[in-house]
């Protein structure tokens, strides 16, 4: 049974720099990066060791705790580097691309004779099973536990960010195959949340319950979809896929091919010319910004979108999950008495000498300064204006800060994930890294809890 998620707290921030309608290839990348870091809790163990030669879609490395979660070259050629930092950890595998592209051959399935056991097998050997990630926790999913349900997020509020309906149009094919596998691996429902609007692709799909959406960011956020749908309990587990994924794992199905091909959103305010790529996992993030360059000089670089991505430098690379990249100015100067003056171009849910509540479809140049530094959790009463979700969010910010496992366990720690709190980070007057803090007691509660 459907159900219409109509979202009233939250806050929309209306950037300058939205992506044209306009898709384009990107400049082939020479080198192409996969970081371990990027999917949080794996350390990984080295299959390809350098100088190896891969195919798209062959194992870089493994799970040091789960053999069978393998983690696969998003294109084929040499892995001409492994970058290792303090303690050797592994930051990043390279790979010198070929010229011409070659796929290891995973072998066409249909899926509608495969029972779960063999879709689980088929994800798991061909290195698709990172892109499910799971909650609680918000790490990838254990494939011994079968979740209660699946979650898939179409409608995308974050700033800046990629439209889904225009990225996935004529995926059908792929989209259908994709979720007719997932179904076969859970007894519950395969959850899609889609803009109340209408007009999405998943409207006409099957195996799918559909839920629609409306209201400000963090509308489009899969952890306040669950949370209205069907809340995770101690001991309940969910499973989560985003729709670009879904596109790589459904071709894989009906080709036998891992083919990392990936549509970001190229936007910001210090973009000369925003619009749409069509480039690969891992690419340089050069190749992307060559073409349509970029206005100044002190800029900063984000690999996904402003509020949850991260800082990249422009010979870095695309994150594994991420489908934009997002360039500001740097916002490294000090503004004279800026807490003195009344605010006009700034974002704010107060109306104390600010006035953006007065133009609520303004798009605003914003810049990475946080207008103020780091100082004690301050009792303003605003988080719970811009966060929908039942749960107390500073209580819960400040039990993962003193590392209470009770506490947090009775505050609703089970249901959340680092980006449900991006939108409190950014109205925290006392500049407190929410996602941080949030993603350290999580980590604390997978080791000490599990």
């Amino acid at each position: 049974m459907s159900k219409d998620i109509r979202i009233r707290k939250g806050l929309d921030i209306k950037l300058v720099g939205e992506a044209d309608k306009v898709t384009v290839d990107a400049t082939k990348s020479n080198v192409y990066a996969i970081k371990p870091d990027d999917f949080h809790g794996i350390v990984p163990k080295v299959i390809a060791k350098q100088g190896t030669e891969v195919k798209a879609g062959e194992a870089l490395f493994h799970s040091k705790s789960n053999e069978k979660i393998l983690f696969p070259s998003p294109v084929s050629g040499e892995v001409v580097e492994i970058i290792r930092g303090a303690k050797r950890k592994i930051l990043s595998f390279k790979i010198l691309a070929d010229k011409e592209q070659q796929y290891a051959n995973f072998g066409t399935k249909d899926v509608k004779a495969m029972n779960g056991e063999e879709v689980k097998e088929h994800l798991l050997t061909s290195g698709c099973w990172p892109f499910i990630k799971q909650r609680p926790y918000d790490v990838i999913a254990n494939p011994d536990i079968a979740p209660k349900a699946i979650f898939i997020s179409a409608y995308n509020t974050a700033p800046l960010a990629a439209d889904y309906d225009y990225v996935l149009s004529g995926k059908e094919k792929e989209l259908q195959a994709a979720i007719t596998a997932l179904s076969k691996l859970t007894a519950g429902n395969v959850n899609v949340s889609i803009d109340k609007k209408g007009g999405s692709l998943f409207s006409g799909l099957d195996n799918i319950t559909i839920h629609t959406v409306s209201g400000p960011h963090p509308a489009g956020n899969v952890g306040v979809q669950i949370a209205r749908i069907d809340p995770i309990n101690k001991g309940e587990v969910v499973w989560v896929v985003t729709p670009q994924d879904l596109v790589v794992i459904g071709e894989l199905l009906l080709t036998g091919k891992f083919n990392s091909e990936r549509i970001i959103a190229l936007a910001g305010s210090s973009v000369k010319s925003p619009k749409y790529f069509k480039t690969k996992i891992g690419a340089e993030v050069s190749s992307v910004i060559y073409d349509s360059g970029v206005k100044d000089t002190n800029i900063r670089v984000i690999s996904g979108n402003v509020l949850t991505g991260d800082n990249v430098k422009p010979d870095g690379h695309l994150g594994y999950y991420h489908d934009a990249i997002t360039i500001i100015p740097e916002g490294n100067d000090y503004e004279l008495c800026g807490w003195n003056k009344p605010v006009f171009n700034k974002v704010s849910i107060s109306r104390a000498l600010t006035f953006s509540w007065l133009f609520p479809n303004k798009k605003y140049d914003l810049t990475t300064n946080t207008n103020g530094e780091h100082r004690a959790f301050v009792v303003t009463g605003n988080y719970e204006e811009v966060f929908p979700m039942d749960i107390y969010p500073l209580q819960i910010l400040k039990a993962c800060a003193v590392n209470d496992l009770d506490a947090m366990e009775q505050l609703g720690m089970y249901e959340v994930a680092p980006e449900d709190f991006a939108l409190t980070e950014f109205i925290c007057v006392s500049k407190q890294p929410h996602q941080q803090i949030i993603r350290e007691g999580l980590d604390l509660m997978l080791k000490e809890i599990g």
